[in-house]
């Protein structure tokens, strides 16, 4: 449903495919990793590596960025609830007010940089026997790659909402699933109509619920802003690869990574909605920006400092 230059988002977190649920916030981890190992194992093929050592890269990648995403949102920006409730950290469930399936709902992108790079000194110096700075230089390419379709995965998912807006800005849109006072629960308690889906669907379409749809606000859509940022940032390091000698200065394509994918983050986070953590009220940041300022000043001091860690031979 158009309006003016807006539109109203209204899609359900997947699609059936037979008895499975497929859910597009997975969907887009799993086409992330995929095309990921794709593009490293060009890179690896140019370097002379081994795809024996390219499988273990993919699975400590993986392992690095879940679990240090989950622990970047515990500890940045819910650990006040997680205090309380510690065995839930690394649990997909809740168990008060009552018991319940959550799955994973809390991740942190400045968590699984952290993850990954510890994950790679460790791969750097067991595995692959190449400088950590050699590493990380070409694994950020497909990460940043992995971002973009994470970002879309939130978009799909109705999650990490953008800041109030008006119905006049040409990217405006109004995400009926995904507000706090229009949860599941919620909206199935103003319909009277038990399937949430069909509840939310009515909320869209059905005049009888005009006046809830009309308290939905419209909204920035931060996380295509951030996928559409992260486009520029893949298309700039992936040339510097393979179309200059930048893969030969340490350090270089890893800090321009660490400058521009931050810089979209620190930005972007001006039109999105606090997601809690550090800032408290009426901040001057918020916790996305700062976690992201120090990711920002070393990538300037690899650039500055990459002549000299260039390779002689």
């Amino acid at each position: 449903m158009i309006h003016s230059l807006s539109i109203i988002w209204n899609q359900p977190e997947g699609f059936h495919l037979g008895p499975v649920m497929m859910r597009y916030y997975s969907l887009g981890f799993v086409i992330a990793f995929g095309l990921g190992w794709f593009i490293m194992k060009k890179i690896y093929d140019r370097e002379g590596e081994s795809t024996d050592k390219l499988d273990k890269l993919f699975i400590y990648t993986l392992i690095a960025t879940l679990l240090g995403a989950r622990l970047g949102h515990v500890f940045f920006y819910d650990w006040d609830y997680f205090s309380q409730h510690p065995a839930e950290i690394l649990l997909p469930v809740r168990f008060s007010p009552k018991f319940e399936f959550t799955g994973f709902a809390g991740l942190a992108s400045h968590g699984a940089a952290i993850a990954i790079i510890l994950a790679m000194v460790w791969y750097s110096k067991k595995i692959i026997h190449r400088p950590l700075l050699w590493m990380l230089d070409r694994v950020v390419i497909p990460v940043t790659f992995g971002g973009i379709f994470v970002r879309l995965g939130n978009f799909f998912n109705s999650e990490i909402l953008g800041s109030v807006t008006t119905s006049d800005v040409p990217t405006a849109i109004k995400f009926v699933r995904g507000e706090d006072t229009l949860r599941k629960s919620d909206v199935i308690t103003q319909t009277g109509i038990k399937d949430y889906n069909a509840a939310y669907e009515a909320v869209e379409h059905n005049p009888e619920f005009a006046d809830i749809l009309a308290k939905i606000p419209f909204r920035h859509p931060a996380q295509l802003y951030e996928a559409f940022g992260y486009v520029f940032v893949f298309a700039i390091i992936y040339y510097m690869y393979w179309k200059t000698d930048a893969r030969k200065k340490h350090g270089l394509i890893f800090g321009v990574f660490l400058v521009l994918l931050w810089a979209v983050r620190f930005f972007v986070e001006f039109v999105k909605e606090s997601q809690g953590g550090f800032e408290g009220e009426n901040p001057i940041l918020l916790t996305g920006q700062w976690l992201s300022i120090p990711f920002i000043l070393a990538g300037f001091y690899l650039i500055l400092t990459a002549n000299k860690r260039t390779e002689t031979l």
